[in-house]
């Protein structure tokens, strides 16, 4: 009888050792190390298709069209490339209560409108909830069928016997297989099942999608190597008090990874929201000081956004900075150069800055309207409700270039902007676009005389 073994896996890069360590070798995190029992040396098992031992020349290679599948959801179509692909493995992850199982639960509606037959795998609720979840959605296709199972071999079984064209495992961390000793969740359990679902998806041609749940910091639970063995990785991103979901493609093997899925959340689902950019301002404030307009790229698709700034005078010695919805760090460094190069004594005020809608913003092109919000807040001087503003901001307070400049003043010229400001460097660009009119700003002294 083999004599079984420990091993500690990282839960969070899936680093190995025999040995528990307080700090991971592998990522550096600390007590990540969880112990795992290895009852006996399992045999090597490959994943994917191997076509052929032998090396073919690339020129020589005949491409296969893959088929692919509407999901009837425009948004969705748009994120994936296309539609789904015939045999792929798409992995999508979420906050809790963000609208996943919802999402699904949608796109088997219209496959099942289009004769495919589906086999949606509960790990986390019985069939009579997914149910009550069908009918608030008004879900009641005769092409879906539910499994509440956990056991990966019970689910292949199934799944030879009901030959499905599409399936949904929800989710992978409530997985597992007796092969591994480990417990559902573990990095094990994790990288094992998602292995034979990979083979039962590339074997039979079955589109599979897969629930996956994510940390604290937004990432996919488990390994780092699920995300690699997938072929697409979706992530379901807003504020859970919201009404609007953002779906964002970051690996995608069969389309781009520049495009994003935008959806209202209501009573009856998911919407798709087709014009999101009004969406976003149709609440905001006219001739209000604090808040200025800009457009944020979000992939290919440009996206208006409001920034709101308040700027309170402050008794304490240390005045307060929050940011909420962008980069703290590039809110701070902002408010420096506009105290050293725009001459604004913001020492004694306390500074907020918020993109409403709870939408979050990474990008520098929106250094520009932070810095006038900011300034017309202190000022207490309204911006024009009809003016946009890009760029991005340098230490030494020079106004950059942005990228993809046309598409944004084509986007505020279809919602109706009057005046652009833009970076001198952009002003050629952006000039190609007709019915809006064009300023350039050098610096941010030059953007504030303008703006304000």
């Amino acid at each position: 009888m083999a004599k079984s073994k420990s091993k500690y896996v990282c839960q969070n890069c899936g680093y190995e050792t025999v040995k528990w360590l307080g700090k991971c070798p592998g990522c550096g995190s600390f007590n990540t190390l969880e112990e795992e029992v290895v009852s006996a040396p399992s045999k090597v098992r490959g994943i994917g298709i191997q076509s052929s031992s032998k090396p073919q020349r690339l020129k020589e290679i005949m491409p296969v069209n893959e088929g692919r599948a509407t999901t009837g959801m425009g948004e969705l179509d748009r994120v994936l490339g296309g539609g789904l692909v015939e045999g792929s493995l798409t992995l999508i992850g979420g906050d809790p209560g963000i609208g996943k199982s919802t999402l699904l639960l949608q796109i088997c509606s219209e496959l099942g409108k289009q004769g495919k037959n589906i086999l949606y795998v509960s790990g986390e609720e019985s069939p009579q909830q997914v149910k009550l979840r069908a009918d608030r959605l008004n879900i009641s296709s005769e092409n879906i069928k539910l499994l509440s199972e956990t056991n990966i071999g019970v689910i292949d079984n199934c799944i030879l016997n009901e030959e499905p064209d599409f399936i949904i495992i929800d989710s992978i961390q409530t997985m597992y297989t007796e092969e591994a000793a480990s417990a559902p969740g573990s990095v094990t359990q994790v990288r094992e099942t998602t292995a034979k679902l990979m083979n039962i998806s590339k074997g039979r041609g079955i589109s599979v999608m897969i629930v996956g749940h994510v940390t604290k910091d937004g990432s996919i639970a488990g390994p780092r190597v699920l995300e690699h063995m997938v072929d697409t990785v979706l992530y379901f991103e807003g504020d859970k008090t919201a009404s609007y979901r953002i779906l964002r493609a970051v690996k995608n093997r069969f389309g781009g990874t520049n495009e994003i899925g935008v959806f209202e959340m209501g009573n009856d689902g998911l919407k798709e929201i087709l014009n999101p950019s009004a969406y976003m301002l149709s609440d905001r404030p006219l001739d209000v000081p604090g808040t200025a307009i800009t457009c944020s790229m979000e992939g290919t698709r440009p996206l208006l956004i409001e920034v709101q700034s308040l700027v309170s005078y402050t008794t304490f010695n240390m005045p307060r900075r929050m940011a909420t919805g962008t980069d703290f760090n590039r809110v701070v460094i902002i408010i420096a150069v506009l105290e050293k190069r725009a001459g604004l004594q913001l020492s004694s005020y306390d500074s907020y800055i918020n993109i409403t809608g709870g939408i979050k913003v990474a990008e520098p092109a929106i250094d520009a309207a932070v810095a006038v919000a900011i300034a017309s807040s202190y000022r207490n001087v309204p911006v024009n409700s009809d003016t946009l503003i890009l760029g991005e901001i340098g230490l030494t307070g020079e106004l950059r270039a942005v990228s993809m400049a046309e598409k944004r003043v084509q986007e505020a010229q279809k919602m109706g902007f009057k005046t652009c400001i833009v970076p001198k460097a952009n002003y050629k660009e952006a000039s190609r676009v007709e019915g809006i009119k064009i300023v350039c700003a050098g610096n941010v002294d030059e953007l504030l005389e303008i703006a304000l």
